[in-house]
């Protein structure tokens, strides 16, 4: 318990950055609830409840978000309302289009980059139609599909020009990872210790995803001149690379060489973050360790007067295995059976205000069972200081409020905890969403804010029982184990090194891009793992299992630094991790393995790539 504690308080520790998200989401969020009230549009929860969940960090994503959100929710609406003119006035026929429109979009999301966006949709839509259920055919646009098309393009409207004005520029956050990355790599220069290599790790398990994205938005948006945004979309991968050299500097290197790229670790960051132009190094490339050596190039490469843009890899929008993996359907057939069944007991009862229920259904669903079961307790914890957040306003706070001003500051105020929570990590971020969405669901009920305890009530108990439903389908309808996604992160993540040890050694991009891509798959792969103690016993694996896979992830974890810094490729360690990468997603043992062996003690601290995949060979084939 003192463990989770600690983790508690260091996930919600501010960093840098977290305030300004923190009242950027607040203050968005108010604005949302006084638009929505001034021109009542219903369920004002719900569009600040999108803006808790898909507001980022930098402009440039908010502002495709927003473009996209909105042109996705335009053209679906229009198609359901094709569809609805023949069956809103048939409740089974109504039921069933509910039912396809939830499963299309969370499906869409499943398989796509969409991902949360698809369960967004899926809910408002969802929810739009249930809103029409007594209307008559012609007011069905007013009374429902156009109310679902002004709760998304209300406060996407307000995201897009919020950012516009206030929000973050792409172009001075990859300035500012790259700092960063240079400070820590010239820190752990310095130090040396297993504190500062903690630190160097945690960045690298970042990757350079969510990064390049950034820069590719910087260049279309033309954020800043070409020559800076062609510098900083290199010096990303650059920095990543300078980090895993760093990462894998061996105690040969003296104290002296050490400090001599700390120094000049230390120039660029200052260049940075003057915004001057990087200087290059004034020494010549060392010819000793390599480690040392690619360092010394990347900070070299970094200085470059005239960079040119970088190749980027485009990942596609669909995943590999959209039409071949049933674990897809299942998700969407799962979130929707649970979204229908609330909307069938709260129709059924009459009972509408525990109409939250259908909204936390699709709010609440997630892949594994584990995830599932640490997510449930951040959603009823969430739930249950949201609510009490709620009641303490409607007790003490709303009495007194006389004009929508009031209504934004309440809102601004309750919110700022929330966004503090809901930009931390994966771990807490869930809580987050919640608190603000029982918040809202609390206060803001029709047109004003209500001092109805039966209503607030009311929407506690749908938000339980949607976490309930959501908890009891995951569980028992095709259940997704933790190993899972053990084994397809892990498989991935062996798949890309097999790649980087096959490319040639001049295509730097792509070697960084395969080694980023391997330690991101290793840390959701680890990520997973952590949940496997939140799993029922009859899904949970063993604790040798556990072992087993911790071994293998630990292992893996060395092999990008190692590969990329190797002289030459090399097919034959290229093969032997393709296989494994095949045999841990089939859950076989790799080919030429022989019986049963076993791991001795752990592996030397600069083991080489050969050594460490004999070890994941060795702890794949070993019986639990």
């Amino acid at each position: 318990m003192s463990l989770r504690m600690h983790q508690l308080v260091a996930d919600l520790k501010p960093f840098e950055g977290r305030f300004g998200m923190t009242w950027r989401v607040a203050l968005l969020c108010a604005l949302v609830a006084a638009v929505a009230m001034i021109y009542k549009i219903p369920e004002p929860a719900i569009g600040c409840y999108l803006i808790v969940y898909l507001m980022k960090q930098d402009a440039s994503t908010n502002i495709v978000l927003a473009i996209g959100a909105t042109i996705l929710v335009t053209v679906f609406v229009a198609l359901v309302f094709l569809l609805t003119r023949w069956t809103i006035e048939v409740p089974f026929l109504r039921l069933a289009v509910m039912a396809l429109a939830s499963f299309a979009f969370v499906y869409l999301g499943s398989v796509s980059k969409l991902g949360p966006l698809g369960s967004d949709m899926a809910l408002v839509i969802t929810f739009a139609l249930t809103l029409v259920s007594g209307a008559p055919l012609g007011e069905v646009v007013t009374r429902g599909l156009l109310y679902a098309w002004q709760m998304v393009t209300m406060p996407m409207a307000l995201m897009l020009c919020f950012n516009l004005v206030l929000g973050w520029k792409p172009s001075t956050l990859l300035r500012t990872t790259v700092r960063e990355r240079i400070e820590v790599a010239g820190e752990h220069l310095r130090r040396n210790d297993a504190e500062s290599l903690a630190r160097v790790q945690e960045l690298l398990r970042e990757g350079n995803a969510e990064h390049d994205q950034r820069a590719l938005l910087t260049r279309i948006l033309h954020y800043v001149p070409s020559r800076v945004t062609n510098m900083l979309a290199q010096a990303i991968e650059q920095s990543y690379a300078l980090l895993l050299a760093v990462s894998a500097m061996p105690d040969t290197v003296t104290d002296e060489e050490r400090g001599q790229l700390a120094a000049q670790c230390e120039r660029v960051a200052a260049a940075l973050k003057a915004e001057a132009a990087i200087p290059p190094p004034d020494t010549p490339l060392p010819s000793g360790d390599p480690a040392l050596r690619e360092a010394w190039a990347m900070l070299r490469d970094m200085a470059d007067p005239e960079p040119a843009w970088p190749a980027m890899a485009q990942e596609p929008f669909f995943a590999a295995d959209a039409l071949s993996n049933p674990a897809h359907q299942r998700f969407a057939l799962k979130t929707t059976l649970a979204a229908m069944i609330a909307y069938i007991v709260y129709a059924g009862i009459d009972w509408q205000g525990i109409h939250t229920a259908m909204i936390t259904c699709f709010v609440a669903s997630l892949g594994t069972t584990g995830e599932t079961v640490h997510k449930l307790t951040l959603r009823i914890v969430g739930c249950l200081i949201g609510a009490a957040m709620g009641m303490a306003a409607i007790l003490f706070v709303i009495p007194s409020l006389t004009s929508v001003g009031g209504l934004m500051g309440l809102v601004f105020v309750a919110m700022l905890p929330a966004a503090w929570v809901s930009s931390g990590s994966e771990r807490i971020s869930y809580g987050g969403v919640q608190i603000g969405l029982a918040f809202l669901l609390t206060v803001l009920q029709g047109f004003e804010p209500s001092l109805d305890m039966d209503s607030a009530r009311d929407r506690i108990v749908g938000i339980l029982l949607g976490n309930v439903l959501v908890y009891l389908i995951f569980t028992r309808i095709w259940p997704v184990g933790v190993v899972t996604g053990v084994r397809s992160g892990l498989s991935k993540a062996l798949a890309a090194l097999s790649r980087l040890a096959a490319l040639p050694r001049d295509n730097r991009r792509a070697l960084v891009d395969q080694a980023a891509a391997a330690t991101v798959e290793l840390r959701q792969a680890s990520d997973q793992l952590a949940m496997a103690h939140y799993e029922p016993a009859s899904l949970r694996p063993s604790p040798a299992d556990i072992r087993r896979f911790q071994t293998m992830i630990a292992e893996a974890e060395h092999l990008p630094a190692s590969l990329l810094l190797a002289p030459a490729p090399d097919p034959d360690e290229a093969a032997r991790l393709a296989r494994l990468s095949k045999a841990v997603a089939t859950a076989t043992p790799p080919d030429g393995s022989h019986g049963q062996q076993t791991l001795d003690a752990p592996a030397a601290p600069r083991a080489t790539a050969a050594e460490r995949i004999s070890r994941i060979e060795t702890a794949l084939v070993t019986e639990a």
